[in-house]
């Protein structure tokens, strides 16, 4: 049995907790928290004890090394703010640990490099958590592409639309500083852009991109003629009929979580969405061109209707095309099992000289389409041949990111990016 230690009890870290001390405690063993709240991590022991398992020492943030020293874990699960991923890796790999962490594994190249050196000292191991890889209809999409369906594929075009209650949530929160997050295209568009390199087996030459704040933040309200403003949902009138406020009071979890913790830190989960503060975009538009000589047109828009993604491939003998609907959620706000999961997924394959027809995939159980449940059992598991090979290490997060990281120098320097420019390419090559 291994043992796992797992820093930052936030709304994320909920899947790991369930997911080792329920159907995979006979493999493993959570041995400690550590949070700089303390009410979280309490938290998170309840739900150890809801589960029937013992309770995981708890230290704070400052303490992380010693923690590492005293609970001895094989493995240290990194689930805090991003921007501090990169802290925490790469302490955990100098204690001489493997590490799991959340995507994305940073937010920019010199925190990248900062893992790539650790990893090389101490031969030690990083998995990124990129669910999406494991919904059964993303594996029947490089299924597709691996089997040459429809021949060399030329181009692509991916639109990812967040809602008015997922989207908005990134804005309520700390992702909605850039300097926290890296922006929606590396904290959220990692996943897609990994999709793309594990999809198309590739990785990105050139990098071109556009975006703003055009619907969320104060001054975008102002244009459309809102009048009445508030800095937080929770005590203000304001916010009891805005359908975008977010009022943890009625939520169990929410209230667990985050309102009944923010005496110790002042981290305000509800933040108004149309408040001052907000320095990321909502409204993104990028081109990419791949090292094969794909191209991709990509364009993220955070206060969209519905939730899901429209992808198309056009290929020398055919045409492939992915819709999918997915259940709108709140992090940490509900049922953790549903966060993500599918309303209508469809795949279809246009040949050149024959009938379109639908692609046969089952559609998977649980949150994120099924891909939560695939890849909690592929990290706590028994390992086994995966001719996908959808388990991500190090150079998967890192190349994911640079994605994004690329769009959002091109966007403050009114360029394309080179890959070519970056020193993590050339020693990832290596």
């Amino acid at each position: 049995m291994k043992k796992y230690a797992l820093v930052g009890t936030g709304g994320r870290a909920g899947l790991y907790i369930e997911a080792i001390s329920g159907k995979w405690k006979d493999n493993a063993q959570l041995v400690a928290f550590c949070d700089t709240n303390q009410t979280r991590m309490n938290y998170a022991n309840t739900l150890l004890s809801q589960a029937g398992a013992a309770p995981a020492s708890t230290w704070k943030a400052a303490d992380f090394d010693t923690m590492i020293h005293e609970t001895r874990p094989d493995i240290v699960i990194v689930t805090t703010m991003d921007r501090t991923h990169d802290e925490y890796i790469v302490r955990a790999l100098h204690a001489g640990c493997d590490v799991i962490t959340e995507k994305p594994m940073t937010i920019d190249e010199k925190r990248a490099l900062r893992i790539l050196d650790a990893i090389e000292e101490t031969g030690r191991q990083v998995r990124v958590a990129f669910n999406y890889r494991y919904a059964p209809h993303h594996s029947k999409i490089r299924e597709l592409l691996m089997n040459d369906t429809i021949g060399e594929v030329f181009s692509v075009h991916f639109e990812w639309l967040l809602n008015t209650e997922h989207g908005a949530d990134y804005f309520r929160r700390w992702h909605r500083e850039k300097r926290n997050s890296g922006g929606l295209l590396v904290h959220k568009s990692t996943h897609h852009f990994d999709l793309m390199n594990f999809w198309l087996d590739s990785y990105p030459e050139r990098v071109y991109a556009e975006g703003g704040l055009r619907f969320y933040g104060k001054e975008n309200a102002q244009m459309r003629c809102v009048s009445q403003f508030y800095p937080r949902a929770h005590g203000f009138d304001a916010a009891k009929d805005d359908p975008f406020a977010l009022h943890m009071e009625e939520n169990e979890q929410l209230k667990a979580l985050y309102l009944d913790a923010e005496h110790e830190d002042n981290y305000y989960r509800d933040q108004s969405v149309f408040s001052d503060g907000i320095t990321i975009e909502d409204t993104l538009s990028v081109l990419v061109k791949y090292q094969n000589q794909v191209q991709m047109t990509y364009s993220l828009n955070a206060y969209l209707p519905w939730e899901g993604l429209n992808v198309v491939f056009n290929g020398s003998r055919g045409r492939l095309e992915m819709k999918l609907v997915e259940m709108s959620y709140v992090n940490a706000g509900g049922d953790r099992e549903n966060e993500g999961s599918l309303e209508s997924c469809d795949i279809t394959v246009f040949p050149m000289f024959a009938a379109p027809y639908k692609a046969d995939f089952n559609i998977g159980a649980g949150g994120h389409g099924g891909g939560d449940n695939a890849m909690l059992a592929d990290l706590f598991g028994e390992p086994g041949n995966d001719p996908l090979k959808r388990a991500a290490d190090h150079r998967a997060g890192a190349m994911s990111i640079l994605t994004g990281i690329a769009g959002n120098i091109s966007m403050q320097q009114q360029r394309p990016v080179q890959f070519k420019e970056f020193e993590l390419v050339s020693r990832l090559k290596k």
